[in-house]
């Protein structure tokens, strides 16, 4: 059953070591509004602060995943003086930053499933999953320019460590969409799949992570989020560290010996 935080505007449902938040406005595209800024705060936080999990699925209800803010709901600040819409929007984008921190450092593998419309926020959420599968009806854009706005979620922090500097601007600066075929080829999804097949494909990764070692999986991509930061001896040291810690673990013990049996591996369910 879902459960509902704040409002129904995200739906947090969980089935045994898998949640899957829901973006729940698809008669408006799924865009963001004040509402929804506060159930992400809140379901992103009671996630990341589940150590029972083993994966969190990020996906869109209705036809798309995510268009962005919800431009209806912006223009009700124009009568607004200007000083007064800057802090009211400062302080929405900061509310918004909270629920960036909690999905960027949480300790579990971050999935999207994505189709229809990725813009603006949408488009920093998805550069913020480690694993993302779009359908082939999925398209994308930074859509801020048109609005005379700059990124936001965190968007100009991931979007060139997914695309590179130069490809970074372009999609910012000039604000052209791109179908699902070119986020593939550029990094910003790591597969496309018919829309049929969409559930099926991102099933399979989340079956994976639910089956593979837990404590892992969530060090490797707390490693490779971190590396962005560190330097070199920085990582090494890390590395070292976290390799001496997986090798403490039940599941080091059950992976070497069915190597070593030439069986599949049964790791803890934790």
């Amino acid at each position: 059953m879902p459960h509902f935080a704040m409002n129904d505007t995200i739906l947090l449902e969980r089935d045994g070591p898998v949640a899957t938040l829901t973006l729940n406005r698809p008669k408006a595209l799924n865009t963001l509004d004040v509402a929804m800024v506060d159930a992400l705060v809140a379901c992103s936080a009671e996630v990341a602060a589940d150590d029972s999990l083993a994966v969190v699925v990020l996906r869109g209800a209705g036809s798309h995943f995510m268009a962005g803010g919800d431009i209806r709901t912006f223009a009700e600040s124009l009568p607004n003086p200007p000083a007064e819409r800057q802090a009211t929007f400062h302080r929405m984008i900061e509310r918004i930053n909270v629920a960036m921190e909690n999905l960027h450092r949480m300790p579990h593998p971050l999935i999207g499933r994505v189709h229809g419309a990725v813009a603006g926020l949408g488009l920093s959420l998805v550069t913020a999953c480690d694993v993302a599968v779009a359908s082939d009806d999925a398209y994308f854009a930074s859509a801020y320019r048109h609005i005379a706005l700059s990124p936001d979620g965190g968007g100009s922090w991931t979007l060139p460590r997914v695309v590179g500097l130069h490809k970074a601007m372009e999609i910012l600066l000039l604000g052209e969409r791109f179908d699902a075929a070119e986020a593939a080829r550029i990094g910003i999804v790591n597969k496309v799949v018919p829309a049929a097949e969409l559930d099926a494909a991102v099933a399979a990764i989340v079956d994976s992570l639910v089956k593979g070692p837990r404590f892992a999986l969530r060090s490797a991509r707390r490693l490779v989020r971190d590396a962005l930061e560190r330097s070199l001896s920085e990582t090494l040291q890390a590395e070292a560290v976290s390799f001496g810690r997986c090798t403490g673990t039940a599941d080091f013990a059950e992976g070497i010996t069915a190597f070593l049996g030439k069986r599949p591996a049964r790791f803890d369910r934790g």
